[in-house]
């Protein structure tokens, strides 16, 4: 098992620790605080996270994120590097299916929010856990727009959301295009062909 949910989870927590607590992130309205309390909540909070799925309980979702954003930021961080032992993460597999994109994501959520950021050179096993998540996160992203759109990583194939031929084709690294499809289109590096109204829909995810 490469690891890479592991490796991509190091490198945002030294990240976070490097860039303070204030840093500015790509998730609208968060700073580096924010996004660390949440990723904490993620794992250790399973009913703060219901409001992900069950809007009505949003609130009290927030409430928790908020409280542990209050908490001293080193030992947030501290806790995204130590997950929980009963957590699902304690199981390589299913930490590689469950956080490879979402640590992936998160941490560029730190780096391109910083000035002169360029894309990291991912090795190709990433690029292919990565790939292999993608139509699961496409479908979810793509399910608003009610056109077809074909989406193609060079190197590791295609697939197209929608039936008929597609209005909007996206070409990039699965990298940027897991990126692109989680509503980070200002920085993901994806080419776009046909409609480029995508560049500035809200991808449902």
């Amino acid at each position: 098992m490469a690891g890479y949910a592991r490796v991509e989870r190091t490198l945002l927590a030294d990240l976070l620790l490097e860039v303070g607590p204030e840093a500015p992130t790509m998730c609208t309205g968060w700073t580096a605080r924010d996004l660390a309390a949440h990723l904490v909540v993620r794992e250790r909070r399973p009913d703060a996270m219901i409001g992900v799925l069950v809007p009505p309980l949003a609130g009290h979702g927030e409430h928790v994120r908020r409280a542990k954003a209050a908490q001293p930021y080193a030992e947030v961080v501290d806790e995204i590097r130590r997950p929980p032992w009963w957590s699902p993460v304690s199981n390589p597999a299913t930490d590689e299916l469950f956080n490879t994109v979402e640590f992936f994501i998160h941490h560029e959520d730190v780096r391109r929010a910083r000035p002169g950021w360029e894309p990291r050179v991912l090795d190709r096993g990433e690029q292919a856990a990565i790939w292999k998540a993608l139509k699961l996160t496409a479908r979810l992203a793509l399910r608003r727009l009610g056109r077809p759109v074909r989406v193609e990583a060079p190197g590791f194939g295609a697939f197209q959301v929608g039936d008929g031929e597609p209005a909007t084709t996206l070409l990039g690294e699965p990298g940027e295009l897991v990126l692109f499809l989680s509503g980070r289109q200002r920085v993901a590096r994806v080419d776009v062909t046909g409609d480029d109204s995508i560049r500035t829909a809200r991808l449902a995810m």
